[in-house]
C-alpha cells in the first residue's frame, strides 16, 4: 500500500505524521512480536551499563528497593505489572515525607524527565506484556472512565513510547492524548513505529513535554472531558508516580 501522510494539530502547531493506513494481519502481529523481542533484548544488552549506573544511583539517592511495579492495563484489558526504577522517596511521617510532592526529589525529577525510570519496562516487552511502540499503559482505575472510542486504545499492546509521546508528551490534554492513542490503533505500521522511535530519541534528548515542575507527570484522568477537575475533587488513589 502506498505511503500517505496525515496532519495533526496540537499545542505545538500542526504536524505531519506518516502512516500506511493498514492494520496488520495475524502474520503481521507475530512478526511484530518477534521484532519486539529481538529489539528489546538488544536494547537491554546495549543499555545494561546505563541501567546499572541508574540502579546504583537510585540505591544511593533513594534507597532500596531500586525497582517498583505498578498495575497497568494491557491489550484486551488484561492487567499486568509494569517495572520502573524508583523515582520517589519512601513515605516517612517522621521526616514529613508524606505527599508525593515531598517525596519527589530533584534526582527523581531528572529520572522522569530523561525517561531513565522507564528503562526497566524493556523487561515487560521481553515477556510480552508490552510492545516497544503503542499507547502508553495506564492504571486500571481509568477503565470505567473511557468513552467506547477511547477504550479502543486497548486493541493493541501498550508501548514504551507512542504517538502521543512524540506529539506533545504530557503537555497534551487527556482528550488529545487518547485520540492519538486511538489513531495509532487505526494506523499502526512498521514504518510508523520506526518514525515514532526516531522521534522519541529527539523528544527525550530535548526533554520536550516536561511540566513546569520538571517532571513528566500528567494530571489524573477524570473522564471524557479534557479539563482536569479541581484538586479538591480528584481521587487520592492515583499518585503522580502512577499516572505516567
Amino acid at each position: 500500500m502506498a505511503e500517505t501522510t496525515r496532519s495533526s494539530s496540537g499545542p505545538q502547531g500542526p504536524r505531519v505524521l506518516p502512516t500506511r493506513g493498514r492494520r496488520p494481519g495475524r502474520a503481521g502481529v507475530r512478526l511484530r512480536r518477534a521484532a519486539d523481542l529481538v529489539l528489546a533484548v538488544a536494547a537491554l544488552v546495549v543499555l545494561a551499563p546505563v541501567m546499572l549506573a541508574t540502579a546504583l544511583a537510585v540505591a544511593a539517592r533513594l534507597g532500596r528497593p531500586v525497582f517498583f511495579r505498578q498495575e497497568r492495563v494491557g491489550r484486551g484489558g488484561r492487567v499486568f505489572r509494569l517495572w520502573k526504577f524508583r523515582s520517589m522517596l519512601a513515605q516517612d511521617e517522621s521526616r514529613g515525607l508524606v505527599s508525593d510532592a515531598d517525596r519527589l526529589t530533584p534526582f527523581g525529577r531528572l529520572l522522569r524527565s530523561t525517561s531513565l525510570d522507564e528503562l526497566p519496562g524493556l523487561f515487560n516487552v521481553v515477556v510480552g506484556d508490552m510492545s516497544l511502540v503503542g499507547p502508553r499503559p495506564l492504571p486500571p482505575l481509568y477503565l470505567d472512565r473511557y468513552t467506547p472510542e477511547q477504550s479502543r486504545r486497548h486493541e493493541v499492546a501498550p508501548g514504551l513510547t507512542g504517538l502521543a509521546q512524540v506529539a506533545g508528551r504530557n503537555s497534551l490534554g487527556w482528550d488529545d492524548r487518547l485520540a492519538l492513542d486511538v489513531r495509532y490503533v487505526d494506523e499502526a505500521s512498521p514504518f510508523l513505529d520506526a518514525w515514532i522511535v526516531l522521534r522519541t530519541v529527539r523528544v527525550v534528548l530535548r526533554r520536550e513535554g516536561i511540566t513546569a515542575e520538571g517532571a513528566a507527570t500528567m494530571t489524573e484522568f477524570q473522564g471524557a472531558s479534557d479539563q482536569p477537575a479541581p484538586a479538591s475533587e480528584r481521587s487520592p488513589s492515583v499518585s503522580p508516580a502512577e499516572r505516567r
